[in-house]
């Protein structure tokens, strides 16, 4: 299998080279590392947030943007699909780094984790990368610091020069898209979690809304949560029947129905806390290949009206 950081670095480039048309900013620390801002001082826009989602994914996955209605809305919606579930959304896009330092903190997604691979989704999939040159999506509200470099360029054994940080914040519109986009990543690690070999997935596709930017943190990062838990769908084909998939959507849950800024204040904020069945598509279709097709769960319109505040 092709490099998830080369093919992901080949798309970095293209963000280098079309910064100024993207809305979003490079610039290099003391360190050597590269940081592009796809959303902290510069405000990035659709098309950076369909870029760094390929980037996320390493080129592996397909997003696309249309618009859609919620409520008496007009509101964009982001689908993305992939025929590599396991190592575009497991081993890449999925948001399993926690990036903190004594001057830093983020949450870290892409291809760069490939490189580590010391999370349980690398040894279920059986993958581990090797290439000099790596990316980390970050979303953060602080601008990254060498010491965040450094730590990157440490555990993925690579030089701090060959280390790409590209941070946005979750109040952005980069921010809006690139969680939107996460529906197909959710579903398949839920599946994942359950038991299922992620490697019998054969494809995966996502659709969700793409919150409205707010003016806070903790308001964006509730609402691109509301957008996959009560407005996200997916479809999953795999290769196996299973018992649990009734499972893996959120209505599983036993909080679902609440709000996920309500779900959140109830903890103090403390993610760790939240129940990770809550973390799922609100609808999953799994069709098993010469099998039968199980569908799940249902969307809360008003619920997202009253999130999003429409």
């Amino acid at each position: 299998m092709e490099s998830l950081n080369r093919m992901a670095i080949e798309l970095v480039d293209e963000a280098l080279d079309y910064a100024e048309e993207l809305n979003i900013g490079g610039y290099d620390l003391a360190n050597d590392a590269t940081v592009l801002d796809f959303g902290l001082e510069f405000d990035g826009g659709i098309e950076a947030g369909l870029l760094l989602t390929e980037i996320q994914t390493a080129g592996m996955a397909t997003p696309s943007y249309e618009l859609g209605e919620l409520g008496d809305a007009s509101i964009p919606y982001v689908e993305l699909s992939t025929d590599q579930p396991a190592l575009s959304l497991l081993c890449s896009q999925k948001a399993g780094w926690e990036l903190t330092t004594e001057d830093f903190e983020g949450l870290g997604s892409g291809p760069a984790r490939a490189l580590v691979a010391e999370e349980e989704e690398f040894r279920r999939v059986g993958y581990t990368d090797a290439f000099d040159l790596t990316a980390l999506a970050v979303e953060t509200e602080l601008e990254p610091t060498e010491a965040a470099a450094e730590q990157v360029a440490d555990l993925a054994e690579v030089e701090t020069s060959s280390v790409f940080l590209l941070a946005y914040r979750t109040a952005s519109l980069v921010g809006s898209i690139t969680n939107a986009a996460r529906t197909a990543e959710l579903a398949t690690f839920r599946l994942a979690e359950l038991g299922y070999d992620p490697l019998d997935i054969v494809s995966a596709t996502g659709r969700a809304p793409v919150a409205p930017v707010a003016g806070d943190e903790r308001t964006a990062i509730a609402r691109t949560n509301d957008a996959i838990a009560y407005g996200g769908r997916a479809h999953l084909t795999v290769r196996e029947d299973a018992d649990f998939f009734d499972s893996v959507p959120s209505t599983a849950a036993e909080d679902h129905g609440r709000p996920f800024g309500d779900v959140f204040d109830d903890l103090d904020w403390e993610f760790e806390e939240v129940p990770s069945d809550l973390f799922a598509p609100a609808t999953v279709t799994i069709d098993v290949l010469g099998g039968p097709t199980y569908v799940y769960g249902e969307t809360d319109e008003d619920l997202l009206v009253d999130s999003f505040d429409l």
